[in-house]
């Protein structure tokens, strides 16, 4: 009861929730978890290595002009997902790339710099370890595309910029290389291994997530940093996807100390009306393949993947028994109930991302952070318990 009444009082649980060791998130709609698993995320930097603030771009819009405006129910909701470092990386969808990525880069430092009370820049290894110690969200700026380089000067230039993570290809070819949904991938090109290279050379971390196979492998063999799948899911268990990830671009990602996240998109993780159950199948599969030091979270989803112009979940992320709010407790109650130790469900939700970027970005990072976003303002409420581009669809 101790206990139980502890979490209460931190904001894990609230109303009725002690049952046989299990509890409820919140209201008494919101899913059943144990005990056990709420410990095991509340003691973790969770990452998600695509997870969203919003998918309303509107809203995220007026955060990055005016960020003022991104308020402390704004923060609090994200705080309640358990996620404490966040990639809200986007394809722009842009004509014009390079100049889409340096305003969507210029939107995220301006709400960086302005909101040293919420949100923390994650640039540096001493970012990836001291987040969560100051009660902050952080995020790490990246994309789902490398268009915007447009030159080798320009990987510095967006590194310098904040940038930390670069997918190589968007689902299509772009100069780089080749996207899964290309119907002859002709692996990376020549200026895409210079990138690569390049990558290699500043600390910027590679993705492959929406690669094509022979990209994904052309890339992995000549990086000398791991490279990361962010965003993805298994192509054993979901054979019709190209999106998903075969053995064979897993098996080569692991050998190389990458790390695989898994996404919660519905059509990533089964035909027809995919469960729970499902999803966490993904996560079985990866570790029984590679391991669970190369397992991670990728969601692909924000707060509560809610379409603000129905009040519904988006029918994207619709997967039955899962409610995206809680997505984490409930990823963590399933493979502690599938006999992973807390131990290896904590680098699944993030060990295994901090310690893959930790080894990808250099020890002195360059870093634009100034000290007043290191530290939250003395004048911040009390620290937490312990045209703008128009994104896409994962």
């Amino acid at each position: 009861m101790l206990r139980a009444g502890a979490l209460a009082a931190t904001g894990a649980l609230a109303g009725p929730f002690l049952n046989l060791g299990r509890c409820l998130l919140g209201a008494a709609q919101t899913p059943e978890v144990s005990v056990r698993a709420v410990d095991v995320v509340r003691g973790t930097t969770v990452v998600d290595m695509l997870g969203l603030l919003t998918l309303d771009w509107p809203k995220l819009a007026r955060w990055q002009a005016r960020p003022e405006e991104f308020q402390e129910p704004d923060f609090r909701l994200l705080e309640s997902t358990g996620v404490r470092i966040l990639h809200p990386a986007v394809e722009t969808g842009a004509a014009d790339p390079h100049l889409a990525a340096r305003r969507w880069t210029a939107g995220w430092n301006r709400l960086l710099g302005a909101s040293a009370c919420h949100l923390a820049r994650v640039a540096t290894i001493n970012d990836l370890l001291l987040v969560r110690g100051r009660g902050h969200i952080g995020v790490v700026i990246g994309f789902q595309n490398s268009d915007h380089f447009r030159a080798m000067a320009d990987v510095e230039a967006f590194f310098r910029a904040g940038q930390r993570v670069s997918q190589l290809t968007y689902n299509a070819h772009n100069r780089l290389g080749s996207g899964c949904y290309e119907p002859h991938d002709r692996g990376l090109t020549r200026f895409g291994a210079e990138v690569v290279t390049e990558m290699n050379r500043v600390g910027m971390a590679i993705d492959l997530s929406h690669c094509g196979e022979r990209t994904s492998l052309d890339a992995i063999a000549l990086s000398r940093q791991p490279a990361l799948i962010t965003h993805s899911n298994s192509r054993a268990l979901v054979p019709a996807q190209p999106r998903c990830k075969s053995d064979t671009v897993i098996r080569a990602a692991a050998a190389k100390g990458g790390v695989m996240g898994i996404t919660a998109v519905r059509a990533f993780v089964g035909r027809g009306t995919p469960t729970l159950s499902d999803l966490l199948d993904h996560f079985d599969h990866v570790a029984r393949l590679v391991g669970v030091e190369h397992v991670g979270l990728g969601s692909d989803v924000d707060v509560t993947a809610v379409d603000p112009a129905t009040g519904r979940i988006r029918p994207f992320y619709d997967i039955r028994g899962l409610d995206p709010a809680a997505r984490v407790f409930q990823i963590a109650d399933g493979l502690l109930r599938r006999g992973y130790g807390p131990r290896d469900v904590e680098l699944m939700l993030g060990g295994n991302f901090l310690r893959a970027l930790a080894g990808i970005w250099p020890a002195d990072s360059w870093s634009l952070v100034p000290e007043r976003e290191a530290r939250r303002d003395p004048f911040c409420a009390a620290p937490a318990p312990a045209s703008p581009p128009r994104g896409r669809p994962p």
